[in-house]
């Protein structure tokens, strides 16, 4: 099979019922396993972003890719890229898992580590600072920026059409909620906004981790990794959601091991605290929920499934079985939180509006 063929097989996930019950007894839930897809997640919008710059003549043949990355977009971008002929330099972090570096590196990518956090801006904004020296080096090379990138959150329409396909397989006429972790607001924008235009008033909730600044919380260190965000990404779409959750490490571990034990089907972080939350939807609302599993369960041995490792961080204990709620999005969160208003964080809208004049 040569890289092509496995570009046109992007996608096309099983969208899967799920009764686990976390974190309470529910009626069940329908979930996109995107960890079966080639490529995983990911890809949807490596492959978007990569097509709409040569289109556009951003990216010339054979041209360099460099994207910051926590390890997914990774993965897409290395399938992806490659199977265009791009040569592909990864900026990770030292908190990176040691098998994911090893993957990525046996896929192809260049993979630079960046070992020190920005004061400020954490690992993320440290991984940036480099990406840009990088780019500054390499004439010609391409930043696709998964952040700020239209063409991110347009990759993932086709999702939104796959779940559209599978709900009406599965005689379901309307979802009550989507349920959605967000990161760099990609796949949220473009499923949430995709299934909106065919049901205006479908409920979505968003799924952020404890110590992100997304939707206006103040920046703290993040155990979890693959959502949540130290800076505030353009692709985020905060009028689409009804409501915001904020999980924990605690109550995304359990939801895991969970559904590997009861389930067969599990990842990581998002994983965990999308189910979190839509196992909770499922029991507060009539008709189907349906959320996205982002990722698989491989990354995760050491640390998720690893009990020696959740020990020492504290993460065997009882998880919360429902969210604490606040009503308003600064107010600081310390455990999963729920807040029904989603306003844009004020320094989020002065980044747009000066990216606007």
């Amino acid at each position: 099979m040569t890289g092509v063929d496995l570009l046109r097989r992007v996608g096309n996930s099983p969208l899967v019922s799920v009764k686990t019950p976390v974190p309470l007894a529910h009626p069940g839930y329908f979930a996109k396993i995107e960890s079966l897809g080639v490529g995983g997640l990911k890809a949807r919008s490596a492959l978007s972003m990569l097509e709409g710059a040569r289109r556009r003549g951003e990216l010339q043949p054979g041209a360099r890719v460099v994207e910051s990355t926590s390890g997914t977009l990774g993965l897409g971008l290395a399938y992806v890229a490659q199977a265009l002929g791009h040569p592909v330099t990864l900026v990770v972090d030292d908190e990176l898992e040691p098998a994911m570096r090893n993957l990525l590196s046996a896929l192809g990518a260049e993979v630079v580590i960046v070992d020190t956090p920005h004061p400020e801006g954490g690992w993320q904004q440290a991984r940036l600072d480099r990406l840009r020296s990088i780019v500054a080096a390499e004439p010609g090379s391409y930043w696709p920026n998964q952040y700020d990138n239209p063409d991110n959150a347009a990759g993932y329409r086709g999702l939104a059409d796959e779940i559209m396909t599978g709900l009406a397989a599965a005689g379901i006429g309307k979802p009550s909620a989507l349920v959605c972790s967000v990161g760099t607001g990609g796949h949220s924008s473009g499923v949430g906004g995709r299934l909106r235009e065919r049901w205006p008033d479908l409920r979505i909730i968003g799924v952020d981790a404890l110590g992100s600044r997304i939707f206006g919380q103040p920046a703290a260190h993040r155990l979890m990794r693959g959502l949540g965000s130290s800076v505030h990404p353009g692709n985020v779409r905060y009028d689409l959601f009804d409501e915001v959750h904020w999980v924990g490490p605690r109550e995304a571990v359990h939801a895991c091991r969970a559904l590997a034990r009861e389930g067969f089907h599990t990842g990581g972080w998002s994983t965990g605290a999308a189910a979190t939350v839509a196992g909770w939807a499922a029991a507060q609302w009539p008709g189907a929920v349906v959320t996205v599993f982002p990722d698989g369960p491989e990354r995760y041995l050491r640390s998720i499934f690893d009990d020696d490792w959740c020990r020492e961080h504290g993460l065997l204990g009882a998880p919360r079985s429902r969210p604490h709620e606040i009503s308003d999005c600064r107010h600081p969160a310390t455990c999963w939180t729920r807040c029904r208003t989603v306003p844009i964080p004020s320094d989020a809208a002065d980044r747009r509006d000066e990216e606007t004049r």
